[in-house]
């Protein structure tokens, strides 16, 4: 994947489980993106819970999965 350098536009990966309830009537799952935001990259959830920027996307995302294991 080539890098973008001083666009500051946020590049989203898609998110590995959708956000829809998986039972009628239950809560929806949280569903976890990255984003990238210059030389840093957080994650975020569809609930609305935002990750502390990182440099590395590896600890993003180990943000992103243990924010899922505690809700």
């Amino acid at each position: 994947m080539a890098r973008q350098e001083g666009t500051g536009l946020a590049r989203r990966q898609q998110p590995e489980r959708p956000a829809r309830p998986e039972h009628p009537g239950e809560e929806p799952a949280h569903s976890t993106v990255t984003v990238e935001q210059g030389r840093f990259c957080l994650a975020r959830c569809s609930c609305g819970w935002r990750g502390p920027a990182r440099r590395a996307r590896s600890l993003a995302r180990t943000d992103a999965e243990a924010h899922a294991r505690e809700t």
